[in-house]
This record gives C-alpha cells, sequence and structure tokens, in this order.
C-alpha cells in the first residue's frame, strides 16, 4: 500500500518536494510522543512533525477545542470579528515582550517572515535586508531571497537586496577559534564594517537558533550587541521564533531572551508549535511598525477560528504544565546522555543545542568534512530501530536534528538515546 502511494505521490507531486527514507514513510495516526505508520509499525517521535507537534499528538485539549469550535463555524475571513483571534492575539502580546504589540496571524513561518519583510521595508523605505549565512527563513520568493543556505535556495532572484553577516554559526567559520567575547566582538566589527558600504538596510533577520541549518547558534549576547549597532542606525531587528518559541529552548520563552540586554526585538514573527499542528503562524511587532501600511490587507486563512481555537488550548496547556521547564530538565539530561555517546562514536563532531532542540554534527572521523551519507545511514537506522529523528546542515555540514514534542519524560529520552546509539554505533 505504501509502495503504490509512493508511486501515486511521485506522479502528481514536484520533484523536489523532499522525502525521508528510502522507503517512505506514511504516518497514520499518532498518541502523545509516538505515532504509528501504516503498516501499524510504532515510532517515538523526535522531530514533531519539523518541531510543529510542539505539545503532544492527539493532545485532548486540542482536539476537543478543534471538535467545538468546528461545530460552530470553522471560518469567516478577517473581514469579520473574530473571538477566537482576538484571545490568541491578546495572549501573544502579552506573551511577547515587545511593548505597544499588535500581532497579525498567518497560515505558516514563511508567510510570516514575508509579513515582517513587508513591514520593515514599508516602515524603513529600504529593500536592502541583512540575514545571517546558514539561515532558512521559508519557501516564498522573498523568504528564499534572504536565506543563507545553498540547499534550500533554489533561486538567487529576489526583490530584496541581501547583505549576509557572520555569527549564527559559533563552531565553524573564520572566527570559530576566537573565545566568546572575542567571537561577538568580532562579529560586531564586521556588522559595523558591512554598514559602512551599504545604504542603510531595512532590517536583520535572524534565527536564535538556526533550524534547518543545523540547530547552530552564537554566543548569548551576539543579537543584543548587534541590536545597539542597529538601533544607532534605526535598522529594524527582526527575530524569526518559527521553530525557537514557547520554550523550546527551555532556558527562555523566546529565543531571542538569550540575547535581551539591548530590549526586545522590533519584530517577531511565529508559527510551528503553537498550533500543535494546526496551521498558525504570525507577525508580532509594535504599533507604529505594523500600522505603517499605506494601504487594506485581508487575511483569508490567517487566524481562521478552527485554528485560533487550537492555539488557545495549545498554548493554554503549554504554560499551565510548565513545559518550558520540562524541555530545560529533560533536554538537557538528552544532551548530556548524547553527548556521552558521542565520545565514543567518531564520526560525531559536536552534540549542540538548548532544551528540546539538539544537534549532532556528522562528520568524516579525523577532520571537519560532513558525512551525508552517515546521516543518512543513521537516519535509517534509527526508524528502524523505533525512532524518528531529522536532518538539517548548510555549507557542507550534516547534522541530525532531534526536537521531540515537549512533553517528552525522563524516560522517553532515554529510549530514544538508546536508540539513537545503536544507530550511531552502525555507520
Amino acid at each position: 500500500m505504501t509502495r503504490d502511494l509512493f508511486a501515486r505521490h511521485r506522479a502528481v507531486l514536484p520533484d523536489w518536494l523532499a522525502l525521508y527514507y528510502e522507503d517512505p514513510l506514511e504516518i497514520t495516526h499518532g498518541e502523545g510522543r509516538h505515532v504509528w505508520d501504516a503498516a501499524g509499525n510504532k515510532y517515538l517521535d523526535f522531530f514533531g512533525g519539523i518541531l510543529t507537534t510542539m505539545t503532544a499528538h492527539a493532545l485532548p485539549e486540542v482536539t476537543k477545542a478543534v471538535a467545538e469550535q468546528a461545530g460552530r463555524i470553522i471560518h469567516s475571513s478577517t473581514l469579520y470579528l473574530n473571538r477566537p483571534m482576538v484571545e490568541l492575539a491578546e495572549r501573544v502580546a502579552q506573551l511577547s515582550g515587545i511593548p505597544d504589540a499588535r500581532v497579525f496571524f498567518t497560515t505558516s513561518g514563511t508567510e510570516a517572515n514575508d509579513t515582517a519583510l513587508l513591514l520593515a521595508t514599508a516602515h524603513r523605505r529600504s529593500n536592502a535586508i541583512l540575514a545571517m549565512r546558514n539561515s532558512y527563513h521559508g519557501r516564498s520568493f522573498s523568504a528564499v531571497g534572504i536565506t543563507g543556505n545553498r540547499g534550500w535556495s533554489p533561486t538567487s532572484l529576489s526583490p530584496l537586496q541581501t547583505l549576509y553577516v557572520h555569527g549564527g554559526v559559533r563552531t565553524r567559520g573564520p572566527y570559530a577559534d576566537l573565545d566568546d567575547r572575542d567571537f561577538i566582538d568580532a562579529c560586531v566589527a564586521d556588522l559595523k564594517d558591512l554598514l559602512g558600504h551599504t545604504r542603510a538596510p531595512a532590517a536583520l533577520i535572524a534565527e536564535p537558533v538556526q533550524g534547518v541549518g543545523g540547530f547552530t547558534s552564537p554566543p548569548d549576547g551576539l543579537y543584543a550587541a548587534f541590536r545597539e549597532v542597529l538601533h544607532e542606525r534605526g535598522i529594524l531587528w527582526i527575530a524569526d521564533e518559527v521553530q525557537t518559541g514557547w520554550g523550546r529552548t527551555g532556558e527562555h520563552f523566546w529565543g531571542w531572551q538569550a540575547h535581551g540586554k539591548s530590549g526586545p526585538p522590533d519584530i517577531v514573527t511565529f508559527a510551528k508549535g503553537i498550533g500543535n499542528g494546526m496551521s498558525i503562524g504570525g507577525v508580532v511587532a509594535r504599533a507604529e511598525i505594523m500600522n505603517c501600511l499605506d494601504a487594506n490587507s485581508i487575511s483569508t486563512f490567517g487566524g481562521t477560528q478552527v485554528t485560533m481555537a487550537a492555539g488557545l488550548a495549545n498554548l493554554n496547556h503549554l504554560l499551565e504544565h510548565d513545559l518550558q521547564g520540562n524541555a530545560r530538565r529533560v533536554g538537557g539530561l538528552l544532551i548530556e546522555r548524547l553527548r556521552a555517546v558521542a565520545a565514543r562514536v567518531p564520526h560525531v563532531r559536536e552534540v549542540r543545542g538548548r532544551g528540546l532542540m539538539i544537534g549532532v554534527e556528522l562528520t568524516r572521523p579525523g577532520t571537519d568534512e560532513a558525512a551525508p551519507e552517515a546521516a543518512s545511514t543513521v537516519l535509517e537506522e534509527a526508524r528502524a530501530g523505533g525512532l524518528l529523528v531529522g536532518k538539517g546542515g548548510g555549507h557542507s555540514t550534516s547534522v541530525l536534528r532531534v526536537a521531540p514534542p515537549m512533553s517528552l519524560t525522563v524516560a522517553e529520552a532515554e529510549e530514544g538515546a538508546a536508540i539513537l546509539e545503536r544507530a550511531l554505533r552502525s555507520i
């Protein structure tokens, strides 16, 4: 049945639509931190639909909220007042840390970043954007144009002038050998030099932890130091929290808070986990920025009632059960367990991450050369052992991405680490 579905998939869907595994997997249902495939095989899910199933599969509070809202009305568009949308916007604005915040809902992280770019360029009257090397911000024409990851950037055409800045990757590149303080100073000096050669850009967009790039991040405080430079010149800071938001990093509710010394971002984008699988994205910005557009606009599907009901239920569950604290505690144990494994596997260059956002970088033993074939082997072996993980990396890197639902238990973390250890030892 799966082979037949695969053949049908290939016949009607684009060749560039990526699929995991030599024998692609059809996931039919899930519960908690587990999913099942069409053949009845059970897996511990350590990737959560690309960090989207944030709390748990089939979370009762979310399924109940969706069913009840669907029984009343599913959709009306933003042309009408929408109580669930207003209620979720109030919660997000309050949690954002941005003063006088306004919230606009979209259907995805790509669309959220696209909206942030529209706001920043309109507010600043500039189409120049600063972005980080190794970054990923989505699939739209504008988002691809600011993505600093060749593997996910199919065209160099763009409505934007993009200038790439150092700093998103701590352990590679020209500043890798510096200590944290000198690393930050070097990146700030590079930013200042870059700004001396160009007209003032509209904004810097940055992921606090680079997701598709392999869960890389700078030392804490880099973006705070960048913000001082940007603020002097009126340049906005956009924090792409599509993968890092809602407490996944454990230490903070938003990834930008590790860089908050100079204040919050001007714009925050979010998506993925807030809907726990329902299609929600969004933008938070100061009122003067959000309201800068001088033409009417709507969103047909952004903020639709059924997705907003899901987001409210999911956010309430996350906060009431302190899943941020759980990500910090269980994620810390999982990282240390995987580092102990890595010490005995020559292919592992580094285990890095925060909370339940962990990257295992693989290289050819004794070198810094990426080992994509090893990553593929581990992905397949982990599946055979009953564990689903992701892949990532950019600029000749190969990384296993580990990001389970934030309700992961200690026993499940240990079980997953044991399966991943066997898979790594199979290289």
